[in-house]
């Protein structure tokens, strides 16, 4: 199964500013909380067109990133049709093999898939994300030159090959009592930036 995916990744979580799974090493806290939406600008999944929606991961992360073993509840864009959820779930179970697989291997268990209303308005590291049990403002930080600051070439990342905008949630809540995850949290971290995925 082919797919060309494009657009924007948002990812918050518990640990501090700047997360520490980035680099490889172990989440602030011993575990990580957080959540993780895709926005697809534009893209197709086996000839099914999925511009306009987006897929989101809460997970419990319960050590190293990289150890992987996270517990999962997919939310899916409320709109998505029933072929539109079917093709995106395949790619983001890693079935259908290319980059995203790198980060769905990482995954020990699917809890939970629930359709959502999403919100997904961010741009250069800020904005607002709102999906099912999810809220989260971000921030982005900037550098000496008031210039987004930007992760690359980083041990572990959720959107491969591309920079990333370091942010962080000005307010962060989720509620999401099947992954035992109930936090209200802010000033922690929050990374955004934009994707371009392809597998033949």
């Amino acid at each position: 199964m082919g797919y060309r995916l494009e657009g924007k990744m948002l990812e918050v979580c518990t640990c501090e500013v700047i997360c520490p799974c980035w680099v490889g090493r172990d989440p602030d806290g011993g575990t990580c909380e957080g959540a993780i939406a895709y926005h697809f600008t534009a893209g197709e999944v086996n000839g099914v067109d999925v511009s306009g929606l987006t897929l989101g991961l809460v997970a419990h992360i319960p050590g190293n990133v990289l150890q992987g073993n996270w517990r999962v509840i997919v939310l899916l864009d409320e709109n998505a049709t029933a072929e539109q959820e079917a093709a995106l779930v395949e790619v983001f179970t890693g079935k259908a093999g290319g980059p995203v697989a790198d980060v769905a291997a990482l995954v020990g268990e699917i809890v939970d898939l629930q359709r959502v209303p999403i919100v997904f308005d961010i741009t250069e590291g800020t904005g607002r994300f709102e999906a099912g049990p999810v809220r989260a403002d971000i921030e982005a930080l900037v550098g000496a030159t008031g210039q987004p600051t930007v992760l690359a070439d980083t041990a572990f990342s959720s959107i491969p090959g591309s920079p990333a905008y370091v942010a962080r949630s000005t307010s962060c809540t989720a509620d999401v009592p099947a992954l035992d995850i109930s936090v209200d949290i802010s000033d922690r971290n929050a990374v955004q930036g934009d994707f371009r995925f392809e597998h033949a």
